[in-house]
């Protein structure tokens, strides 16, 4: 509630989460006339206009660059946008075979919000995340990042009255590098039935990126 002055009506007690998966709840920050405030919503945005929840591809994420322009997330990016609070994000190294798993979050352990939108299909709450291109530490692991805002920046993403695309593009810049460590992490986290703490414990040889 602190990092993110919340307002005093969430009232949220939220589990401890070392798993998480595309189309399982995740908390979500939006903006009320009350203050901030916390909802649960399911992590894969199903447009408004949808028939049916499963038509069409699963929107995890929304590139940046196009997000604008795409009939899936323009409304969402105009109307409803949100923070999307995490301590902490996976993202897999490809050696041969292999996928490594990697743990990447801030040198100080304290939770940072990812730019989200959300949208609302009869009684379902969904929502998205924002990509952007790597920072030279991610681009190692991956040929994308989430886009993570600075705490200077939540009350302007979550401003709807600015809604002007050109306006916003800033703030899809990558994350700077010193900003964030990455750790391998256990293998165990391909599984996305195995929840637990030992998701995040580093193999026997840690290396740090």
């Amino acid at each position: 509630m602190r990092q993110f002055n919340l307002s005093a009506q969430t009232e949220w007690q939220l589990p401890l989460r070392y798993n998480i998966a595309p189309t399982q709840d995740i908390a979500v920050i939006v903006a009320t006339e009350q203050g901030r405030e916390l909802e649960m919503m399911r992590w894969g945005l199903i447009p408004s206009w949808s028939k049916v929840p499963s038509s069409g591809p699963p929107l995890f994420n929304a590139r940046s660059e196009t997000v604008a322009e795409k009939p899936s997330f323009r409304t969402a990016l105009k109307r409803r946008r949100c923070l999307i609070p995490a301590d902490g994000f996976y993202e897999w190294k490809k050696e041969g075979k292999l996928k490594l798993p990697f743990y990447i979050r801030r040198p100080d352990e304290q939770p940072f919000a990812l730019a989200g939108l959300w949208e609302q299909w009869e009684d379902t709450l969904s929502c998205t995340i924002l990509t952007t291109a790597p920072n030279e530490l991610m681009k190692s692991l991956h040929d994308r990042m989430p886009v993570i805002l600075s705490p200077n920046d939540y009350d302007v993403w979550l401003d709807v009255e600015s809604n002007e695309p050109a306006k916003l593009s800033y703030l899809y810049e990558p994350f700077p590098d010193s900003e964030l460590i990455a750790t391998p992490a256990s293998t165990v986290v391909n599984n996305a039935r195995h929840e637990g703490p030992d998701c995040i414990e580093a193999p026997a040889k840690d290396t740090l990126f």
